[in-house]
This record gives C-alpha cells, structure tokens and sequence, in this order.
C-alpha cells in the first residue's frame, strides 16, 4: 500500500488552500492586464500575464478603486486560491496601475468620472480656518518631507499643535491607511487613546513647546508627501482615497510630490500646496514678516499720531487767533455801544438843556406860589402871577 497521503477532491482543495494560506496569506504579483471584463456589475475578472505564463485574477467590483483596462502593467495584492473546480486563482484585495503610462491612463479615466460627478468642483472648496492652532498631518514620519515640513513649521510660527498620522505613503497598503486616518481625524479629533485603538492607524504626538493635548478637534488636516516617482506617487489616485478627501469634514489640504506633479487627491482637496514645505507656508505666517509688518505699522501710527498732534496744535492756534480776534471785536463794539449810550445820556442832562438856553421850574404852578427858575448860570425866585392853558 503507497505511503503517499490519500485525499478526496474536496480534501485536498481544502489541504491546498490552507497550505496557501500558511504560506501565502497575502502576496504582491506584478503583470500585464488581460481579458479584462465585468460581469454583473459586481465582480472583475482577468487575467495576469507575464510572457508565457498567466494567473486568473477575481475580484468584487467595489474594490476596484482606479481604471484597468488590457494591456496595463498593474500591481495586486491577493490572496492565492485553488478553486473548487481545480482552478488556481488570485482572489485580489487592492490592485494599482505601474509606469507612467499606465497610471497617465488610469489617472484621466478617473478623473473624467469624477469630474462629471463634481469632486473637483470649485464651489466645493472651503477656505482654511483662521487662526490656525491644531493641525492633523496624514504622512510617513521617517519621510523627509515631513522632517521639512516640521521644521518650516517650527520655524514660522511656535505654539502649534501637531498630531501626526504615521502611514504608509506608497504602494499597495497605503491608500487604505490614509484612509484611516482621514477618519480618525474625523471621528476622534485628537482625543483618541492610541494604545487603545488598534484598529486606528498608528498616531505620533508632536506637542509644540506650551501646547496642551486637548480634546477639542484639529483645525485642518494636512496630508504631506514628498517627490518620487509616478509609481510611488499612485496611490494618490486611488478612487476611495480621492473620495474620502472630497467627503471630509474637516477642511484638507494636500503638499504630494514636487510643483509638477498633479494627483486626483490634489484636486478634491480644499487646498493644494506644490510641496510639503508650501504647505507649512500656507497654514502659517512667518513671524519675522508679521514683526517686520507689526514694526511697520507702529512706525506709520506713530508718524498718523504725530501729524495729527501738529495739525491739531496748528488748528488750535488758528482757533485761538480767531477767538482772540472775536473777542476783540465785540469788545470794541461794546466800546462804541457805550460811547454812543454815553453821548445820549449825556445829550438828555439838565446841564446839557440849560446850556441850550433853557430853565428848570421847582414849586408849584399856580397863582401866588412861588418858583425857582434855574438857569446855566443863575437861579431866579419868583412869584406865579397867573397861570393858563396854552391849548385853550
């Protein structure tokens, strides 16, 4: 009797798979794209060419996040699989365009798609908050971009706080971590415990110096990676990353690669920055031209303050002048308007009718009595004879 194992069908499918498993639980296989097709709407199927040599490729729909089509060289990440009916095949999880034709081609399908969908429409961007306190960075911390980024940050403004996001920023996995903390940002703020979140992406704090870790939410959330090329740069065009930005609700702004380079990620995102030290630039002033222009500003309110003062003192002067010259003038009215009452009341005297040739009566007008006339110069005693009516 043979010592080799006995299986049924079913067995040794079974054994195999497990085998797989073990062995294989999750494998990246590089080719060519072949009689690609969709079938019901719901599952993608190919084949993976490579020269001679072919792999059967499954898929649900729904996972398909960028545009394949035949003849692309693409990246899978899969899990090997013998089919009940003896059938080797990829079951894959995440696939990705290679080269910069294929991801150029890739790119354009999709961002015709999204476009019609209005992802990348202009009124959907939202300004930035200001000021600016808390910002959640998306990036890989080992990355030097993110050291450049820091240190721009620290460099224009102190009293920020970070809290850093640490993923993957390139091949396969990456889309799915940033993903994940689009929605931790999202979800949690920065309240979240990380060591008690395991299925949170892993989060470095990076408190400024006289910042406190808080609760309250991040202002912006900044996904920041540095140059590289068109392959390590398509992750940026993965269609469930693309909308995970656009349906944030948090305002994002994104500093991915070099000025030249464009990612459907860039175009969801409420702002763009060329690189990930324009993204420091633009969430922060630089504090020595916010001096520079506070210097400027007490200069200019100096010199308004003190041409003001001048105006003033000059136009009190004149208003003094003036007063002094009212004063002045009412003054020598008054003088005349008392010269002229004076001459009057001088005019209507006694002494002025009896130099003009009249006399002043005292005693009583009747016959008998007696007057005293007084003239300029003389006063006369007399005695009234008769007395009669003029008018009569």
């Amino acid at each position: 009797m043979s010592s080799a194992p006995q299986f049924t069908v079913s067995e040794f499918v079974t054994i195999c798979n497990q085998i797989l498993e073990y062995s294989f639980s999750s494998v990246v296989v590089e080719g060519e794209v072949a009689s690609f097709k969709v079938n019901q709407g719901k599952w993608v199927f190919f084949d993976l060419k490579e020269g001679d040599c072919s792999i059967n490729c499954f898929m649900s729909v729904y996972q398909l996040t960028a545009p394949i089509a035949d003849g692309m060289k693409v990246r899978v990440r899969a899990t090997p699989k013998l089919t009940a009916w003896g059938k080797f095949s990829l079951t894959v999880q995440r696939i990705m365009p290679m080269g910069e034709g294929n991801i150029k081609k890739s790119f354009e399908l999709l961002k015709q798609k999204l476009t019609k969908e209005g992802l990348f429409a202009p009124e959907r961007k939202r300004p930035l908050p200001r000021p600016i306190r808390r910002i959640g960075v998306i990036s890989s911390t080992q990355a030097a971009g993110y050291v450049d980024f820091l240190k721009i940050l620290n460099a224009r403004w102190g009293g920020l706080q970070v809290i850093t996001a640490h993923t993957q920023v390139q091949g396969l996995g990456a889309a799915e971590q940033i993903i994940r903390a689009i929605n931790y940002f999202n979800q949690y703020g920065q309240s979240v415990d990380e060591e008690n979140q395991a299925s949170q992406p892993k989060s470095h704090l990076i408190l400024s110096k006289n910042t406190s870790n808080d609760a309250r939410q991040v202002d912006v959330i900044a996904i920041i990676r540095g140059g590289g090329s068109a392959d390590d740069l398509a992750v940026f065009n993965d269609e469930e990353l693309v909308r995970a930005v656009a349906a944030s609700r948090i305002p994002v702004i994104t500093g991915i690669g070099h000025e030249v380079d464009e990612s459907l990620v860039d175009l969801a995102a409420d702002l763009r920055a060329s690189t990930p030290s324009n993204v420091a630039e633009l969430l922060t002033p630089d504090r020595q031209a916010v001096r520079a222009k506070f210097r400027s500003d007490l200069g200019r309110l100096g010199q308004i303050l003190r041409t003001r003062l001048s105006s003033a003192r000059a136009e009190n002067r004149t208003k003094v002048t003036e007063i002094g010259r009212t004063i002045l003038q009412h003054a020598g009215a008054e003088r005349r308007r008392l010269q002229s009452t004076q001459k009057l009341l001088a005019s209507l005297s006694p002494e002025a009718a009896l130099r003009r040739g009249y006399a002043i009566l005292d005693g009583k007008i009747s016959p008998g009595s007696e007057l005293m006339i007084t003239t300029v110069n003389n006063i006369i005693t007399t005695e009234v004879k008769n007395v009669q009516n003029r008018f009569n």
